[in-house]
Protein backbone atom coordinates (compact mmCIF):
# COMPACT_ATOMS: atom_id res chain seq x y z
CA UNK A 1 0.00 0.00 0.00
CA UNK A 2 1.51 3.48 -1.04
CA UNK A 3 1.40 6.60 0.89
CA UNK A 4 -1.46 9.45 -0.46
CA UNK A 5 0.23 12.28 0.89
CA UNK A 6 3.83 13.30 1.60
CA UNK A 7 5.26 13.68 4.76
CA UNK A 8 5.65 16.99 5.88
CA UNK A 9 8.66 18.60 5.96
CA UNK A 10 10.11 19.19 8.57
CA UNK A 11 9.50 22.63 10.16
CA UNK A 12 13.02 25.31 11.09
CA UNK A 13 13.55 25.87 14.79
CA UNK A 14 12.02 29.26 15.96
CA UNK A 15 15.04 31.70 15.55
CA UNK A 16 15.94 32.56 19.67
CA UNK A 17 15.30 35.98 21.51
CA UNK A 18 17.78 38.06 21.69
CA UNK A 19 19.23 38.88 24.66
CA UNK A 20 17.22 41.34 27.29
CA UNK A 21 19.04 44.59 26.36
CA UNK A 22 20.29 47.29 29.68
CA UNK A 23 17.63 50.11 29.04
CA UNK A 24 19.52 53.40 27.47
CA UNK A 25 17.63 55.73 30.22
CA UNK A 26 19.97 53.52 32.77
CA UNK A 27 22.88 53.72 30.74
CA UNK A 28 22.21 57.63 30.93
CA UNK A 29 22.24 57.47 34.59
CA UNK A 30 25.24 56.05 35.17
CA UNK A 31 27.14 58.07 32.01
CA UNK A 32 25.51 61.07 33.97
CA UNK A 33 27.08 59.96 37.23
CA UNK A 34 30.51 59.33 36.33
CA UNK A 35 30.12 62.71 34.34
CA UNK A 36 29.72 64.43 37.43
CA UNK A 37 32.25 62.61 39.22
CA UNK A 38 34.46 63.56 36.84
CA UNK A 39 33.68 67.10 36.78
CA UNK A 40 34.04 67.18 40.61
CA UNK A 41 37.72 65.93 39.90
CA UNK A 42 38.70 68.17 37.67
CA UNK A 43 37.50 71.06 40.38
CA UNK A 44 39.65 69.54 43.08
CA UNK A 45 42.38 69.43 40.54
CA UNK A 46 42.05 72.87 39.72
CA UNK A 47 41.63 73.77 43.61
CA UNK A 48 44.80 71.94 44.48
CA UNK A 49 47.17 73.61 41.69
CA UNK A 50 46.05 77.25 42.06
CA UNK A 51 45.94 77.13 45.85
CA UNK A 52 47.46 73.73 47.10
CA UNK A 53 47.94 74.87 50.85
CA UNK A 54 44.90 76.61 51.12
CA UNK A 55 42.48 73.57 49.55
CA UNK A 56 43.44 70.46 50.22
CA UNK A 57 44.14 71.46 54.00
CA UNK A 58 41.94 69.20 56.07
CA UNK A 59 40.11 72.45 57.64
CA UNK A 60 39.07 73.32 54.63
CA UNK A 61 38.19 70.24 52.78
CA UNK A 62 35.75 69.97 56.18
CA UNK A 63 34.15 73.07 55.03
CA UNK A 64 33.21 72.37 52.01
CA UNK A 65 31.81 69.18 53.52
CA UNK A 66 29.70 71.28 56.09
CA UNK A 67 28.67 74.11 53.61
CA UNK A 68 27.59 71.33 51.23
CA UNK A 69 25.68 69.76 54.02
CA UNK A 70 22.78 72.62 54.61
CA UNK A 71 22.16 73.38 50.96
CA UNK A 72 22.02 69.96 50.59
CA UNK A 73 19.17 68.70 53.10
CA UNK A 74 17.23 71.18 50.97
CA UNK A 75 18.20 69.78 48.04
CA UNK A 76 16.92 66.27 48.99
CA UNK A 77 13.36 67.77 49.12
CA UNK A 78 13.35 70.00 46.25
CA UNK A 79 14.98 66.58 44.02
CA UNK A 80 11.80 64.29 45.09
CA UNK A 81 9.52 67.47 44.76
CA UNK A 82 10.55 67.91 41.13
CA UNK A 83 10.90 64.56 40.31
CA UNK A 84 7.45 64.26 41.04
CA UNK A 85 6.59 67.27 38.78
CA UNK A 86 6.52 70.25 41.05
CA UNK A 87 8.63 72.67 42.49
CA UNK A 88 9.37 74.90 45.91
CA UNK A 89 10.46 78.19 45.62
CA UNK A 90 9.66 78.94 49.21
CA UNK A 91 12.91 76.46 50.58
CA UNK A 92 14.93 79.42 51.43
CA UNK A 93 12.22 81.51 52.45
CA UNK A 94 10.89 78.53 54.80
CA UNK A 95 14.95 78.11 56.29
CA UNK A 96 14.74 81.30 57.40
CA UNK A 97 11.63 82.16 59.04
CA UNK A 98 12.30 78.43 60.94
CA UNK A 99 16.19 79.85 62.10
CA UNK A 100 14.50 83.21 63.28
CA UNK A 101 11.03 81.37 64.89
CA UNK A 102 13.83 78.49 66.64
CA UNK A 103 16.21 80.89 67.95
CA UNK A 104 13.98 83.74 69.53
CA UNK A 105 14.33 84.30 73.49
CA UNK A 106 10.62 82.27 74.43
CA UNK A 107 11.76 79.36 72.14
CA UNK A 108 15.70 79.56 73.64
CA UNK A 109 14.23 79.11 76.98
CA UNK A 110 13.31 75.43 76.28
CA UNK A 111 16.82 74.22 75.48
CA UNK A 112 18.15 72.42 72.86
CA UNK A 113 15.17 70.19 72.27
CA UNK A 114 13.09 73.49 72.23
CA UNK A 115 14.74 75.03 69.17
CA UNK A 116 15.24 71.64 67.32
CA UNK A 117 11.40 71.39 67.42
CA UNK A 118 10.49 74.35 66.55
CA UNK A 119 12.27 74.59 63.49
CA UNK A 120 11.01 71.05 62.39
CA UNK A 121 8.03 72.19 63.52
CA UNK A 122 7.67 75.68 61.51
CA UNK A 123 9.32 73.95 58.29
CA UNK A 124 6.55 71.19 58.42
CA UNK A 125 4.34 73.76 59.01
CA UNK A 126 4.96 75.74 55.39
CA UNK A 127 5.56 72.43 53.85
CA UNK A 128 1.85 71.73 55.41
CA UNK A 129 0.56 74.77 53.77
CA UNK A 130 2.14 74.68 49.97
CA UNK A 131 1.14 70.36 49.79
CA UNK A 132 -2.73 72.15 50.89
CA UNK A 133 -2.70 74.56 48.49
CA UNK A 134 -1.10 72.79 45.74
CA UNK A 135 -2.66 69.43 46.10
CA UNK A 136 -6.26 70.35 47.15
CA UNK A 137 -6.68 74.08 46.78
CA UNK A 138 -5.10 72.97 42.51
CA UNK A 139 -3.48 76.03 42.68
CA UNK A 140 0.27 75.57 40.53
CA UNK A 141 3.35 74.90 42.39
CA UNK A 142 4.66 77.86 40.87
CA UNK A 143 1.87 80.54 42.13
CA UNK A 144 1.66 78.74 45.90
CA UNK A 145 5.57 78.32 46.38
CA UNK A 146 6.05 82.10 45.24
CA UNK A 147 3.46 83.33 47.69
CA UNK A 148 4.92 81.61 50.75
CA UNK A 149 8.33 82.90 49.79
CA UNK A 150 7.08 86.47 50.05
CA UNK A 151 5.09 85.71 53.28
CA UNK A 152 7.77 83.37 55.01
CA UNK A 153 10.40 86.09 53.94
CA UNK A 154 7.93 88.93 55.74
CA UNK A 155 7.43 87.26 58.30
CA UNK A 156 10.74 86.56 59.44
CA UNK A 157 12.20 90.42 58.85
CA UNK A 158 9.22 90.95 61.03
CA UNK A 159 10.12 88.69 63.80
CA UNK A 160 13.43 89.49 63.73
CA UNK A 161 13.20 93.82 62.84
CA UNK A 162 15.99 93.31 61.03
CA UNK A 163 18.23 92.16 63.93
CA UNK A 164 20.13 89.30 64.36
CA UNK A 165 19.16 86.40 67.13
CA UNK A 166 21.89 84.91 69.15
CA UNK A 167 21.96 81.45 70.03
CA UNK A 168 22.90 80.95 74.05
CA UNK A 169 22.34 77.77 74.68
CA UNK A 170 25.98 75.62 74.79
CA UNK A 171 24.94 72.60 73.56
CA UNK A 172 23.96 74.12 70.28
CA UNK A 173 27.09 76.02 69.79
CA UNK A 174 29.05 73.03 71.24
CA UNK A 175 28.00 70.94 67.76
CA UNK A 176 29.94 73.84 65.56
CA UNK A 177 33.25 73.40 66.91
CA UNK A 178 36.00 70.33 66.55
CA UNK A 179 35.65 69.13 69.49
CA UNK A 180 32.05 67.67 68.46
CA UNK A 181 33.44 65.81 64.82
CA UNK A 182 33.39 62.52 65.12
CA UNK A 183 36.74 60.93 63.39
CA UNK A 184 37.23 63.92 61.30
CA UNK A 185 33.59 64.47 59.95
CA UNK A 186 32.05 67.30 61.31
CA UNK A 187 28.31 66.33 63.01
CA UNK A 188 26.10 68.59 60.32
CA UNK A 189 28.06 66.16 57.66
CA UNK A 190 26.73 63.35 59.00
CA UNK A 191 23.28 64.55 59.48
CA UNK A 192 23.76 65.58 55.79
CA UNK A 193 24.59 61.67 54.98
CA UNK A 194 21.71 60.59 56.78
CA UNK A 195 19.08 62.70 54.86
CA UNK A 196 20.78 61.48 51.57
CA UNK A 197 20.51 57.74 52.54
CA UNK A 198 16.99 58.48 53.56
CA UNK A 199 16.21 60.21 50.64
CA UNK A 200 17.54 57.62 48.27
CA UNK A 201 15.92 54.70 49.82
CA UNK A 202 12.57 56.48 50.11
CA UNK A 203 13.10 57.00 46.13
CA UNK A 204 14.73 53.76 45.01
CA UNK A 205 13.38 51.10 47.34
CA UNK A 206 9.95 52.01 48.33
CA UNK A 207 6.35 52.53 46.83
CA UNK A 208 6.72 56.00 47.43
CA UNK A 209 9.22 56.78 45.39
CA UNK A 210 7.47 54.65 42.73
CA UNK A 211 4.36 56.46 43.12
CA UNK A 212 6.52 60.16 42.89
CA UNK A 213 8.37 59.00 39.30
CA UNK A 214 4.62 57.96 38.28
CA UNK A 215 2.70 61.06 39.00
CA UNK A 216 6.32 63.34 37.64
CA UNK A 217 5.87 61.01 34.10
CA UNK A 218 1.99 60.98 33.66
CA UNK A 219 -0.16 62.21 36.36
CA UNK A 220 -3.68 61.31 35.24
CA UNK A 221 -2.14 57.68 33.94
CA UNK A 222 -1.01 57.50 38.03
CA UNK A 223 -4.29 58.48 38.92
CA UNK A 224 -6.06 55.63 36.70
CA UNK A 225 -3.67 53.21 38.18
CA UNK A 226 -5.15 54.05 41.56
CA UNK A 227 -2.50 56.44 42.77
CA UNK A 228 -3.64 59.11 44.78
CA UNK A 229 -1.73 61.72 43.15
CA UNK A 230 -3.71 64.64 45.82
CA UNK A 231 -2.46 63.05 48.81
CA UNK A 232 1.48 61.84 47.25
CA UNK A 233 2.14 65.80 46.38
CA UNK A 234 0.76 66.69 50.26
CA UNK A 235 3.51 64.22 51.54
CA UNK A 236 5.86 65.42 48.85
CA UNK A 237 5.55 69.28 49.88
CA UNK A 238 5.74 67.87 53.92
CA UNK A 239 9.32 66.24 53.11
CA UNK A 240 10.32 69.32 51.40
CA UNK A 241 9.61 71.44 54.56
CA UNK A 242 10.71 68.40 57.33
CA UNK A 243 14.22 69.37 55.20
CA UNK A 244 14.03 72.96 54.96
CA UNK A 245 13.61 72.57 59.23
CA UNK A 246 16.26 69.97 59.86
CA UNK A 247 18.65 72.46 57.24
CA UNK A 248 17.32 75.75 59.44
CA UNK A 249 18.67 73.89 62.56
CA UNK A 250 22.33 73.23 60.85
CA UNK A 251 22.67 76.37 59.77
CA UNK A 252 22.01 77.53 63.40
CA UNK A 253 24.40 75.10 64.59
CA UNK A 254 26.58 76.61 62.12
CA UNK A 255 25.89 80.32 62.59
CA UNK A 256 25.39 80.30 65.90
CA UNK A 257 22.40 82.69 65.43
CA UNK A 258 19.12 82.94 63.39
CA UNK A 259 18.53 86.19 60.35
CA UNK A 260 15.76 86.60 58.23
CA UNK A 261 18.88 86.76 55.72
CA UNK A 262 19.29 82.97 55.86
CA UNK A 263 18.76 80.31 53.37
CA UNK A 264 18.89 83.53 50.53
CA UNK A 265 18.78 82.02 47.15
CA UNK A 266 18.58 78.60 48.43
CA UNK A 267 15.89 77.68 46.33
CA UNK A 268 17.83 78.63 42.92
CA UNK A 269 20.83 76.31 44.30
CA UNK A 270 18.88 73.43 44.79
CA UNK A 271 17.10 73.60 41.99
CA UNK A 272 20.51 74.01 40.23
CA UNK A 273 22.02 71.13 42.09
CA UNK A 274 19.06 68.83 40.96
CA UNK A 275 19.08 70.14 37.43
CA UNK A 276 23.05 69.17 37.11
CA UNK A 277 22.43 65.90 38.54
CA UNK A 278 20.12 65.01 35.71
CA UNK A 279 16.70 65.58 37.60
CA UNK A 280 13.77 66.58 35.05
CA UNK A 281 12.02 70.05 35.39
CA UNK A 282 9.21 68.58 33.78
CA UNK A 283 9.48 65.46 36.16
CA UNK A 284 9.19 61.85 35.88
CA UNK A 285 12.94 61.29 36.74
CA UNK A 286 16.04 62.22 38.75
CA UNK A 287 18.30 60.97 41.28
CA UNK A 288 19.66 61.89 44.81
CA UNK A 289 22.95 60.93 43.86
CA UNK A 290 23.19 63.27 41.00
CA UNK A 291 21.69 65.69 42.96
CA UNK A 292 24.10 65.07 46.02
CA UNK A 293 26.76 65.28 43.02
CA UNK A 294 25.30 68.66 42.02
CA UNK A 295 25.71 70.19 45.65
CA UNK A 296 29.64 69.26 45.72
CA UNK A 297 30.02 70.85 42.40
CA UNK A 298 28.44 74.41 43.38
CA UNK A 299 30.51 73.97 47.02
CA UNK A 300 33.61 73.26 45.22
CA UNK A 301 33.14 76.20 42.90
CA UNK A 302 32.40 78.70 45.29
CA UNK A 303 35.11 77.91 47.40
CA UNK A 304 37.58 77.89 44.78
CA UNK A 305 36.42 81.39 43.66
CA UNK A 306 36.78 82.42 47.25
CA UNK A 307 40.25 81.05 47.62
CA UNK A 308 41.18 82.79 44.59
CA UNK A 309 39.52 86.13 45.25
CA UNK A 310 37.71 86.26 42.24
CA UNK A 311 34.61 88.20 41.68
CA UNK A 312 31.30 87.10 43.16
CA UNK A 313 30.10 87.87 39.21
CA UNK A 314 32.28 85.75 37.76
CA UNK A 315 31.32 82.89 40.03
CA UNK A 316 27.44 83.52 38.93
CA UNK A 317 28.18 83.36 35.63
CA UNK A 318 29.99 80.07 35.90
CA UNK A 319 27.35 78.76 37.52
CA UNK A 320 25.02 79.94 35.50
CA UNK A 321 26.83 78.42 32.50
CA UNK A 322 26.99 74.97 33.95
CA UNK A 323 23.49 75.12 34.42
CA UNK A 324 22.89 75.94 30.80
CA UNK A 325 25.01 73.50 29.59
CA UNK A 326 23.20 70.80 31.89
CA UNK A 327 20.07 71.63 30.25
CA UNK A 328 21.17 71.32 27.32
CA UNK A 329 22.76 67.59 27.59
CA UNK A 330 19.22 67.06 29.41
CA UNK A 331 17.28 68.10 26.07
CA UNK A 332 19.87 65.93 23.73
CA UNK A 333 19.48 62.76 26.24
CA UNK A 334 15.64 62.73 26.48
CA UNK A 335 15.42 62.55 22.53
CA UNK A 336 17.56 59.42 22.09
Amino acid sequence: MTQSAAAPAAEKPAPAAPPPRKPALGLRLDVRTLSLLGVLAILVLVGGVTKPDEFLAVSNLQLVLTQASVIGVVTVGMTLVIISGGIDLSVGAIVALASVWATTVATQEFGFTGVLFTAVLVGVGCGLVNGVLIAYGRMVPFIATLAMLASARGLALQITDGSTQVVTIPEILDLGVKDAYVLGVPPLVIVFVVVVVIGWLLLNRTTFGRRTVAIGGNAEAARLAGIDVRRQRLYLYLLSGLCCGIAAFMLIILSGSGQNTNGNLYELDAIAAAIIGGTLLSGGRGTITGSVLGVLIFTTITNIFALNNLETATQQIAKGAIIVAAVLIQRRTAHE
